[in-house]
Order: structure tokens, then sequence, then C-alpha cells
């Protein structure tokens, strides 16, 4: 029997994801004190009672096949909630409206399925003759790079830094390579950095990629975890620009606004003709979201004082971080989301040092980071570490602590 030949695949440049690079970083090094995961952005916080009754009170539902394009009331929910929250209201919400609940909200089965599955839809054959690239900011979520990839696009790293806030500026990118470009990945609040998008940016980025053609993948599943403003929302950049959701596709999960990571429950909405096609590949390529599921996230998005609960406990958090670390490691506070970017100078040593002398794991920012920046600036998170604020508040102040008397 002859082996498989894997020497030449797509994957091969992918580094490994950054938690089996972190455990390799700290293995046979043992903690300093009592262990405190700060590392992983899995969110601790109690979720709301109704879930459990909900999936228990439709647990004969697992019984069926779910369709595809999800419950009447899955979408009416969603649809409900863009509209409270971005003021989509009904003029804008309905059908043969610039968002038709029954062709442009998909449920999906946690956002990172879609993320990765959209460029498989989004990328062509070749563009102008050329192979397609996606853009994405750099440090990035991984899964944007790995399907890039498989979908046969060139990644294309884009440094969101300190000097930029850190936003990426894709317009600077030379004209050639925007022609060829097929997809942009943004995430708005940014992980890691929690930077936000104002209504201007998200314009501007709107015309760019309907100047080029471009599909907008926009992650904005940290919408709901904010400081003080409630963060901008790309459908309503689009709306307000043209009156239409052309070349956008937003992505929103319950993970981090409901603190329900495992029930992997999110949805896309936006753009009609490719949601469409998006739909069509999804009934075919990937898994539905089971009705009981369905029907706890629905509950979930019509409910908004558990969501600001959450927030309230974020903040608090935030609060004790600006309090402990005060302006050390480059500290501020993040507008959107709920991790600390500190600038420590070598992220991989404070890690290291952190775990061995305090027991505190901490991401190091090099690890969701690639060198090969379009800039050719290395690697603009070498000098960073991530810190994730989801353990509880006295967890968070006991880490916190222990890091500003360690580094």
């Amino acid at each position: 029997m002859t082996a498989p030949d894997l020497t030449h695949n797509r994957f091969e440049t992918l580094p490994d994801g950054p938690f089996p690079r972190l455990n390799a970083l700290i293995e046979g090094i043992a903690p300093g004190k009592a262990p405190i995961v700060m590392s992983l952005g899995e969110p601790q916080h109690p979720f709301p009672d109704f879930v459990m009754e909900t999936i228990t009170a439709h647990a004969k539902e697992f019984g069926k096949y779910p369709p595809i394009s999800g419950t009447p009331d899955f979408r009416a929910s969603v649809a409900g909630w863009l509209g409270r929250r971005y003021g989509l209201g009904p003029d804008v919400i309905g059908p043969k409206k610039p968002l038709d609940p029954e062709l442009q909200i998909l449920p999906v089965n946690g956002t990172r399925e879609a993320l990765f599955n959209i460029a498989f839809v989004a990328t062509p054959l070749s563009k102008k003759g050329q192979r397609p690239a996606i853009l994405m900011p750099n440090p990035f979520y991984q899964c944007y790079a790995a399907a890039a990839l498989a979908a046969g696009a060139e990644p294309v790293y884009v440094a969101a830094t300190r000097e930029n806030g850190f936003m990426p500026d894709f317009a600077s990118l030379p004209e050639d390579l925007l022609v060829r470009t097929s997809m942009i990945y943004f995430c708005s609040p940014a992980n890691p950095q929690g930077a936000v998008a104002s209504l201007d940016q998200l314009k501007d980025l709107i015309r760019l990629a309907r100047r080029h053609g471009i599909l907008l993948a926009i992650d904005e599943c940290y919408a709901e975890i904010y400081d003080r403003e409630k963060p901008a929302g790309a459908l309503q950049a689009a709306i307000e620009l043209s009156g239409t959701l052309d070349n956008v596709v937003v992505f929103h999960s319950l993970s981090k606004r409901s603190s329900l990571p495992g029930l992997r429950s999110g949805f896309i909405a936006g753009d009609r003709d490719f949601l469409i096609r998006f739909r069509n590949f999804r009934n075919i390529a990937a898994p539905q979201v089971p009705m009981p599921i369905m029907a706890a996230s629905a509950a979930a998005w019509n409910d908004e004082a558990h969501v600001e609960e959450n927030r309230a406990r974020y903040r608090a958090k935030i609060d004790a971080a600006e309090r402990i670390l005060g302006n050390r490691f480059g500290f501020y506070r993040p507008a959107g989301g709920f991790f600390l970017w500190l600038d420590v100078g070598d992220g991989e040593a404070a890690a290291t040092e952190l775990w061995a002398k305090g027991g505190v794991k901490v991401l190091p920012g090099k690890y969701l980071s690639r060198e090969d920046s379009f800039d050719g600036g290395g690697n603009p998170g070498a000098a960073y570490i991530r810190v994730a604020l989801v353990e509880s508040q006295a967890a968070t102040e006991e880490a916190l602590a222990r890091m500003a008397a360690i580094l």
C-alpha cells in the first residue's frame, strides 16, 4: 500500500495553531503558583437559565433534520436584534428590503465554521487571470489564513499596529493586488487588540470593496462586549452608504455575547446574492444547527438583560486591570472585546516567565501573527502578550497582581 503524498499540501505554509505552540513553549516547566488560564478566549461567565430550559422543552426536535436556513423564529429573533442593535428598523428589514430575513440571514454552527467555509464560495479559480488573494489583518484569527489556503487563494497579511490604530490599511495596498483580491477578512472589535472601526472607516472599506469587486467578511463576534460606546456595524454602514448590502457579509455569535461558546451557534447576514449562493453551498457541505439549539438561540437573541450583565462583568475586570497595571506595558482600555494586548518587549519570554514564576498562562502575540506581513515589518505581535479576561473577578485580579509583580 502506498502512503498518500502530503508533501505539497496547501496547509504546509500554515504554522501550528497558537495553543499547541504555547503548550510546546512551556512544556516541562512547572507553574510557579496555582495556575490561572488567561490564554484562551473562552467566556466563563454564567449563561442564562432559559437556555437549558428551552433546549429541554424542544428536545424531541433532535429527532428532526433542521432546515439549513433555520427556523422562522430564529430568523425573526436575529432580524429583531439587528433592528434594535444597529437601527435597522422595519423600513430596512423585511421582504424585498435591503435585509430580507428569509434570504439574508443564515444560522451557522459557530462563526468559525462559516468564516472558514465562506472562502470556498467567495474565491474564484482566478481573478483578472491571476491567483486570487484574500486579505486579512495581522495579527489575525487563525481560521482566516486556513480558509484562504484551503480555497486556493493567497493569504495576504496586512499589519495592524499601534501606529495605525490597530486597523489594517487595506486602501494603501498596490492596485495590482487589490484587483485580484476576492475577499477581505476584517474584525471589529478586533481580536486581539480590541480596536473598533468607526462608521466612516467601515464606509471607506465598503467603497473599496465595491470598487474592486471584493466580498467583505466582517467578523463582529465581539460587538456586544464593549467598554463605553457601542461599536458601529457593517450592515449599518452599508445601508447608510447606499441603501444596499452589496459586498458585505457580517458574522455574529452567541459565544461571547451570551457566554455560550459550547452552544456553537451564530449567524451570518448581508449581501443577498452571495447569501443565496452560500446557503446552497452549506446545504451540501456544512452541518445544520439542531432545532433545539436554534430555539435556545432565538431566546438568547431576544433577551438583552443577560448581555448587559455580561458586559458589566467585563467592564469591572478592565477597571481592575487599569488599577493594577496602570500605564505599564502600554496598557489601554480596549474599546471592545475582553482581551488586553500588552507590550512586554518579548511575548514568548514574558509568557514563559509568567508561567514559571506565577502560574499565569497567557498567549504570546507572536503566535497570532505572521512574519510575512505585507509591509515587510516583521511579526507585529512579537512584543505582545494577549491576556483574556474571562475568569472570575477574583481570579482575574489575582492573575493581574501576579503579572504586575513578575514583569
